[in-house]
């Protein structure tokens, strides 16, 4: 995925009157290097956390200010000894906190800090992705915070060193070199790409506004003391603002070669941006080339899966006509078995039926002597019968 990309309209030559330049695209990448390094700022640490601010109307309720983790880095200005928190979601700057000695951070949770910028009047809230990196953050914050109120120290330290040969403040000594340093140096601290220095030197200058209390300065040792302090302490004044405006001067230089390296980027870029549109129409012919051919491969990717579907059917329907052909052959063989059993059974019931007509004429042969013997013994019996009764007759008689 392309990263996100912020529009800055550099100086340079433009066609239409009073124009402001051509246009260049930055990169998240290019941000900093645009933006930081004529400062001297760089990033001394990073990582990675979701960003919530406090919502300005409830003070209790946090709200994302990044959809997602973004980088959130410590950047250190050498220049003037500042320690800054910065995170970029795209082109927005959702974290533009500098460290100072009254700031705190406080860890919440395991995974969730944060710290009051006053500046800002806002309070700053990170999520992080482990308690290890929550640590990290914290442990850095001190540090730096440290380091914020040591640099503090040492610039009263300074400035006290510098007040201490007279009573005054050099901005409240009326001379001729205070009224130029205001308007000089803020356009060394601001934005301002020119610094106008003056062809007549400071030293002259003073010469040349002492001379007038010359003859006053015989009047008295204790006045001639007091003012050869005040020489001393507008002389030193004079060569730390001497000082200043040459390295500003040399800070210009430097920043008007890299506005001039940024012009020629541009105008490179610019070059690339006509090649690139020049190469646009064949952009779109390949694009509908890549289009058809995704179609087709879709389509092929398609018939492929049906294909391969209708496969798997088929070799289904051959393991099921494998099953039917064995049953089929089993059930065969069954068949004959059951065949030569029935013939067996044929052979034995017509046996059987023959050995059945043999018994019923054995039968009918047996009725037929059984009742001739019947009837024999019935006239026995009867003849039996008349000889008892006759032998009963004669006992009877006798």
């Amino acid at each position: 995925m392309e990263a996100e990309e912020m529009v800055i309209r550099l100086p340079g030559r433009s066609s239409a009157p009073g124009g402001i330049g051509e246009t260049t695209v930055l990169r998240h990448k290019e941000v900093h290097h645009f933006f930081f390094l004529p400062f001297r700022e760089q990033p001394i640490y990073s990582t990675r956390a979701h960003v919530f601010q406090i919502d300005p109307n409830t003070k209790k309720n946090w709200m994302p200010t990044s959809k997602h983790a973004v980088t959130v880095s410590y950047f250190y200005d050498n220049t003037r000894n500042v320690y800054r928190i910065i995170s970029l979601d795209g082109s927005k700057a959702i974290i533009n906190s500098t460290i100072t000695p009254n700031m705190t951070f406080t860890k919440t949770s395991q995974k969730f800090g944060q710290w009051a910028d006053s500046r800002a009047n806002t309070v700053y809230g990170l999520g992080f992705s482990s308690e290890h990196h929550l640590a990290k953050f914290a442990d850095k914050f001190a540090e730096y915070k440290e380091a914020a109120r040591m640099a503090k120290e040492k610039s009263l330290e300074k400035m006290e060193l510098a007040s201490s040969p007279s009573q005054e403040s050099p901005a409240d000594i009326h001379s001729p070199l205070t009224p130029p340093v205001t308007a000089d140096l803020c356009r060394i601290n601001g934005t301002g790409d020119d610094v106008t220095l003056s062809d007549v030197s400071p030293n002259s200058m003073l010469q040349s506004d002492l001379s007038p209390t010359t003859p006053t300065l015989a009047h008295s040792p204790a006045t001639n003391k007091h003012w050869e302090a005040e020489l001393a302490a507008l002389k030193s004044n004079n060569a730390k603002l001497t000082a200043a405006l040459l390295e500003s001067t040399a800070n210009v230089k430097q920043w008007k070669q890299q506005l001039a390296a940024y012009q020629e980027e541009a105008e490179r870029l610019h070059k690339r941006v006509s090649e690139l549109e020049s190469q646009s129409s064949q952009t779109n012919v390949i694009k509908s080339q890549k289009t058809e051919l995704n179609q087709t491969i879709e389509e092929l990717e398609c018939t492929l899966k049906a294909k391969e579907e209708e496969m798997v059917r088929l070799k289904e329907e051959i393991e099921n006509a494998k099953q039917l052909q064995t049953q089929k052959d089993e059930l065969t063989k069954k068949l004959e078995d059951t065949d030569l059993r029935n013939k067996e059974l044929e052979e034995q019931l017509a046996d059987l039926e023959q050995r059945l007509e043999s018994s019923q004429v054995d039968q009918e042969n047996l009725r037929k002597n059984l009742k001739t013997l019947l009837e024999i013994l019935d006239g026995k019996i009867f003849e039996l019968t008349e000889l008892r009764d006759n032998l009963a007759k004669l006992i009877e008689d006798s």
